[in-house]
């Protein structure tokens, strides 16, 4: 399965534990195609999407449209998780390119990657 970043897709989270994401959501695929594609690894990297507003880097806005969202809606950088490809249940849309770029900035606050000043 060839899956670019910023692909917007229905995943089923569930099983889950504590303050995890639950339940059937989008998700914004943000690990490397090349690596999505690869058989030899059956996981994905994804953020989970709410139609919860939050604040910050690590909670940028996604809009409607394209993305196959139906309205605003906000990643939630701090979810991100590896699923099983098998997990996906449908692909709505991709998200802008300003939109992955706020989101990658996010994945670089989150992770630690930012480099120094």
């Amino acid at each position: 399965m060839i899956v670019d970043r910023g692909t917007v897709f229905l995943v089923e989270l569930d099983p889950t534990v504590g303050r995890e994401q639950r339940g059937t959501r989008p998700c914004v695929a943000v690990s490397d195609p090349a690596v999505n594609a690869d058989q030899r690894f059956p996981l994905i990297a994804v953020v989970p999407v709410t139609g919860t507003p939050g604040e910050g880097a690590l909670y940028p806005q996604l809009s409607a449209g394209k993305s196959g969202l139906t309205k605003t809606s906000y990643a939630l950088i701090d979810h991100l998780r590896s699923i099983d490809k098998r997990r996906i249940r449908r692909v709505f849309g991709r998200i802008t390119k300003e939109e992955l770029t706020a989101l990658d900035q996010g994945l670089e606050l989150f992770l630690g990657l930012a480099s120094e000043p």
